[in-house]
């Protein structure tokens, strides 16, 4: 049975697209297929963003077009004949689908009777429960509003609601006054005969409109600058129609600054300023009145290396910050920072376990890619470890370190020079504060490191001096971190190779004891299913006793990440049927793993198809509790493992994470250098997984 929502408010602007954002997600990571639906969307060539933004989610698989009930001119003609299309519509969507979430019209006049009133009857013929939003701040003036002002907003709604026979399942009051969240519950629960409350706080930052939207707005031009920068929030605008000295006193963090185009003074002043540490960083500069850039003026920008988007436009001053003031901000797909910010009000303000049980969804059994990365997220959240991530030159750690803060899913510290990873953090209009950030090159604890690396390798003939240089290079100094307490684990790799970023692993930390070789898996996520491959990354032709190492270290690597491990011992012939050197070591390891784990389910050697087809399994060893259910595939070699991981990978659309790396005696893992910034979250999860297991192992 398909379960759906409808989420709906009694007015504009109330920041439904975050509430049904959160209701999406929290969906997702429960159930196999969701689906979204807009019963009345803007008519003409123009998309409508919001819905685009959650078509846009992982969890969900269908186009836009179906997804859209009938526009508002539709309504306006015909209510009638328009409830009856968007009833017919949905009906497509929800039999393709285990949950929908339905986001109500927008406030832009639908007709009569009242815009509530008729989402209401949509919700009540579709059969979808209403999640109610309340917007907390005023729509016509600047301020919150108070808990009563909530109080009898809901009673407003609820009457509305009522008369259309529309099932309440809870309110939401978003964009609250932040100091008086409890204060609004309580107000608005005396009201609600016993629906859940929830109250998510205003954040300015959800509401900034992007450079952008702002360069649209305006009908701009960049002329200068990183046009990778325009999708940055500008949190205020300031004119420069002035002298430099007041200009400079009036520059803010994130704001836009309207210059006229003539005024080539004022340009070079606001540009000198955001170069330096002792001001704000500006989020554009905007040139109004048409006029070009003088050429020496260009040439002077040009030698500047500016990477601050500077835009041109031919409007007046006036009318540049007329349309800049009107423009609102949107919750859009490429602003990775509105999404995070949002995903995170909505888990830190709202019980999703309420709602879920509540639309009286349970969990599926099946295990889909974005399920299993939200419980990697999920139960690093539980209790966050530190990870050090030495790569803070590289924009995709600082946005994955930005993403990892935000939903608190570890703590973090960042390698670098501190100055120049936050002031590129700024120009990505990322917020790291809550990270801490650490120079390789630190006198006291380079010298500590020195110390400790110099007794480690003593053997080795290391020297002090030598140990002193070879602690600055940061993956060396990150391992310290790690193996001195400093930090639980270690994730590097997206700007340097594999063996540079475990080289130091093999040095300073080292393997657990009883194994003999560090080495890896990937966690392949199918559509339906999780398994695990070693070793894809590390060894190229391991001996029997190093294949039985791989393969009882994955086997407690799939423990950790709750997949019950059914150990294949991959050969190209399955049981007695084959012979050869190749065959024989992986006869030889099976019987390694037998001895040594004798609770393990270990099967080989057995072929691919035997391991994973219940068919073919039955078939060729009918006794065997592996044979078509393996969960845990161990190739005999790296060239073996690598290629299938890849071709599984590209052919099946299956999900790789990893490679995750196993037998050290603490967590170090490596990036791809082609890693994208959910593998980067991915991976830090995952090595704070791996250090929550050793603490509670070693407490």
């Amino acid at each position: 049975m398909t379960r759906s929502i409808y989420i709906t408010s009694i007015e504009g602007h109330a920041g439904k697209s975050t509430v049904a954002l959160g209701m999406l997600d929290t969906l997702s990571h429960e159930t196999e297929r969701v689906g979204v639906f807009r019963p009345v969307a803007r008519s003409g060539d123009e998309h409508d963003y919001v819905l685009e933004m959650l078509l846009a989610h992982d969890g969900v698989d269908l186009d836009y077009d179906e997804c859209v009930g009938v526009s508002y001119d539709d309504v306006h003609a015909d209510p009638e004949a328009a409830l009856s299309e968007i009833v017919s519509r949905f009906k497509a969507v929800e039999r393709q689908c285990d949950a929908v979430v339905i986001l109500g019209s927008d406030y832009t006049d639908v007709g009569s009777p009242t815009e509530l009133g008729f989402n209401a009857r949509i919700a009540a013929n579709l059969g979808a429960p209403v999640l109610l939003v309340l917007g907390g701040q005023q729509l016509d003036a600047p301020g919150s509003r108070t808990p009563d002002d909530m109080r009898q907003g809901f009673v407003v709604a609820k009457q509305e609601l009522d008369s259309a026979h529309a099932q309440v399942l809870g309110i939401v009051v978003n964009r609250a006054d932040p100091g008086t969240l409890d204060q609004i519950i309580t107000a608005v629960e005396k009201e609600s005969n016993r629906l859940p409350v929830w109250a998510i706080p205003e954040d300015r930052f959800l509401i900034a409109p992007s450079i952008t939207s702002l360069m649209e707005a305006v009908d701009g031009v960049l002329i200068a600058g990183d046009a990778t920068l325009l999708s940055r929030e500008s949190l205020g605008v300031v004119v420069a129609a002035m002298s430099m000295e007041n200009v400079l006193t009036r520059l803010i963090e994130g704001g836009v600054v309207i210059v006229p185009g003539d005024r080539s003074d004022v340009l070079l002043g606001v540009l000198m300023a955001n170069a330096a540490e002792t001001f704000p960083s500006v989020a554009a500069i905007i040139l109004n009145g048409g006029f070009e850039l003088l050429p020496q003026i260009a040439l002077l920008i040009d030698g500047l290396d500016t990477t601050i988007p500077i835009i041109r436009t031919g409007l007046g001053t006036y009318d540049t910050a007329r349309r800049i003031t009107q423009t609102r901000g949107r919750l859009a797909a490429d602003s990775q920072r509105k999404y995070d910010t949002a995903l995170a009000l909505f888990e830190q303000h709202v019980d999703a376990d309420v709602l879920l049980r509540l639309l009286d969804v349970s969990r599926s059994d099946v295990v889909t890619p974005l399920m299993f990365e939200y419980d990697l997220l999920d139960r690093a959240r539980s209790n966050p470890q530190h990870i050090v991530l030495p790569e803070g030159t590289d924009d995709r750690i600082l946005r994955a370190a930005s993403t990892l803060l935000r939903r608190g899913v570890a703590q973090l510290t960042i390698l670098g020079d501190e100055v120049d990873i936050r002031a590129r953090a700024t120009e990505l209009g990322l917020d790291i504060s809550g990270a801490a950030l650490l120079s390789p090159f630190d006198p006291q604890l380079r010298e500590r490191f020195a110390e400790e690396y110099t007794r480690l390798r003593a053997h080795k003939g290391m020297h002090l001096e030598e140990a002193r240089d070879t602690v600055t290079d940061v993956s060396y100094f990150g391992t310290m971190m790690v193996h001195l307490g400093l930090a639980d684990g270690m994730v590097s790799g997206a700007a340097h190779t594999t063996a540079h970023t475990i080289r130091p692993g093999f040095e300073i930390i080292k393997t657990n004891p009883g194994v003999s070789v560090v080495s890896s898996v990937f966690l392949m996520c199918l559509e339906d299913r999780v398994l695990v491959y070693g070793d894809c990354a590390v060894n190229p032709d391991p001996n029997a006793e190093q294949l039985a190492d791989i393969a009882i270290s994955s086997a407690n690597t799939a423990i950790q990440f709750q997949i019950d491990p059914r150990i294949a011992m991959l050969s190209y012939s399955t049981g007695a049927s084959g012979a050869g050197a190749d065959v024989d070591k992986v006869r030889a390891a099976t019987a390694l793993v037998r001895t040594r784990r004798p609770d393990l389910l270990v099967e080989g050697p057995i072929q691919y198809d035997a391991a994973v087809d219940a068919a073919v399994g039955k078939s060729k060893m009918p006794d065997s509790k592996v044979a078509g259910r393996a969960t845990v595939f161990i190739f005999p070699d790296l060239n073996t493992g690598n290629n299938t991981y890849k071709a599984v990978q590209r052919s099946a659309g299956a999900v790789a994470i990893g490679p995750v790396l196993q037998g050290l005696r603490k967590p170090i893992n490596d990036l791809s250098r082609g890693a994208l910034v959910q593998d980067i979250v991915n991976t830090v999860a995952i090595t704070a997984i791996q250090a929550q297991t050793l603490r509670a192992q070693t407490s």
